[in-house]
């Protein structure tokens, strides 16, 4: 350890660039008098993540219960970290039932998934909604971060229009809700995200950063570089060998959103596809890269609290790469088609895998004695069980880490029919320090381990 402690909050800065720094040993207290019990351990992060149209349950659902239990077909991907993944059966949405407002179930779910709240059907600005549970962390934590929370996505957000079926767009494009009218517009460029992260909190200075960086070809941490390497001077071998390894993945991150804006040519020299600069054309591709920074975004402590919407609810893409050309609610609505359910099963798995590369990127950190993986929290899933039904209840829910040692390790829980979803959310808000009995239709505090 470096005899020489630096903060938490330490950033390296240069001109219109911030880079903030991964957990060192070096900001550890020398003893432990020197720190409260909170400030000695490494903080806990909640992050949440949603898939549209629902789920093949019969590929989803493990057979055994308990810690002993196996993954799934759809999920057998988050294997190598199963002690991580915790499979929650027996959850239920109700606030994305009709309730006499007919259909409309994407809506709904979409709205309700992190609120537990039946919004209000409208397609007008009278939206109703209420507070979604990230923001209710993020407005008791979020001043000890950077950022007090993320939205991130790989569609953009609506905040008006008619989406489903006399329901507002703003309900299934929007996860995060600040309060009952206003939702938090997610980011789905990797490039802003990017110089979110990076650049500095100075409008003018950004901006010349990046203009520079794009004329010079440098990169972002060519600015910062004269703060780190006084860093290096102050920090232990280990802190050193961590602190290389991180503004390496930064730099790699920003390598490939630097090749992904470059505009592909054919035989004859006319670009073969139009896409919007900064927004990889390959699905993957984007979506890695998103993951990626949140990933860094995370390790660097610019926040604890996230979103993420796989796809926007009632998505309709089709995934050629994976043979599923048809659209994902298209194929969703299968009348239980053994072709379309399979066809289901392979999206779903698509889906999966790519989250399962965002674990393994939180798992790859060392922090403390363990790694990032194990202070986060983590919940994927929607809010819809299948699609073809439309059920909220019986939802496909997992809970990865270990929050902190909160949770020993993965097991399949099986709950009693009717157990609101907003329970877990309870016991997430207690994890976070945050003072709460109840959230949305909550019933109690669910039993995680």
């Amino acid at each position: 350890m470096s005899a020489k402690r630096i903060s938490r909050r330490t950033l390296l800065r240069g001109v219109g660039t911030v880079v903030g720094l991964p957990w060192l040993e070096a900001m550890a207290p020398i003893t432990r008098s020197v720190m409260s019990a909170e400030e000695t351990k490494a903080p806990l992060r909640s992050l949440f993540f949603s898939v549209p149209n629902g789920a093949h349950m019969a590929a989803w659902t493990p057979t055994e219960e308990g810690p002993r239990y196996q993954l799934n077909k759809t999920l057998e991907c988050l294997a190598p970290h199963r002690e991580y993944v915790s499979v929650m059966t027996g959850l239920t949405l109700d606030g994305a039932r009709a309730h006499g407002d007919g259909a409309g179930d994407h809506a709904r779910s979409g709205a309700s998934f992190l609120t537990g709240s039946h919004p209000k059907k409208t397609n007008g600005a009278d939206i109703q909604n209420s507070v979604s549970v990230d923001q209710v962390m993020a407005q008791n934590l979020g001043s000890k971060t950077r950022f007090a929370s993320l939205e991130l996505g790989l569609e953009g957000s609506a905040q008006a229009g008619n989406c489903d079926s006399g329901y507002s767009c703003a309900y299934p494009s929007n996860l995060a809700w600040r309060n009952a009218t206003s939702p938090l517009a997610k980011e789905n460029n990797p490039s802003a995200v990017f110089d979110r992260l990076f650049g500095g909190e100075n409008a003018a200075e950004k901006a010349k950063s990046k203009s520079v960086r794009q004329a010079q070809r440098k990169s972002v941490l060519d600015f910062v570089l004269e703060d780190a390497n006084d860093l290096q001077k102050k920090l232990g071998a280990a802190d050193k060998r961590k602190l290389d390894e991180y503004l390496y993945a930064v730099r790699d991150v920003e390598n490939r959103l630097v090749r992904s804006d470059k505009l592909k040519l054919g035989e004859d020299g006319i670009p073969n596809f139009p896409r919007p600069a900064g927004v990889p054309r390959d699905w993957s591709e984007h979506c890695k890269s998103m993951m990626d920074l949140l990933a860094l975004a995370i390790q660097s402590d610019s926040t604890r609290i996230a979103t993420f919407m796989v796809c926007n609810e009632g998505n309709n893409r089709g995934y050629p790469s994976i043979g599923v050309p048809e659209g994902h609610h298209d194929v969703s609505h299968h009348g239980k088609s053994a072709e379309k359910q399979a066809k289901v099963q392979k999206i779903n798995a698509f889906h999966a895998e790519h989250f399962a590369y965002f674990v393994d990127a939180l798992a790859r950190v060392k922090e403390g004695s363990g790694s990032l993986l194990d202070n986060c929290m983590i919940v994927y899933g929607s809010g819809i069980s299948d699609g073809d039904r439309h059920n909220h209840d019986d939802l496909p829910i997992v809970l990865v880490g270990k929050a902190g040692g909160k949770i020993k390790t993965g097991s399949h829980h099986r709950y009693p029919k009717e157990t609101p979803l907003c329970d877990l959310y309870v016991w997430m808000l207690q994890q976070m320090g945050v003072k709460a009995d109840s959230f949305g239709d909550s019933k109690g505090m669910l039993k995680v381990s």
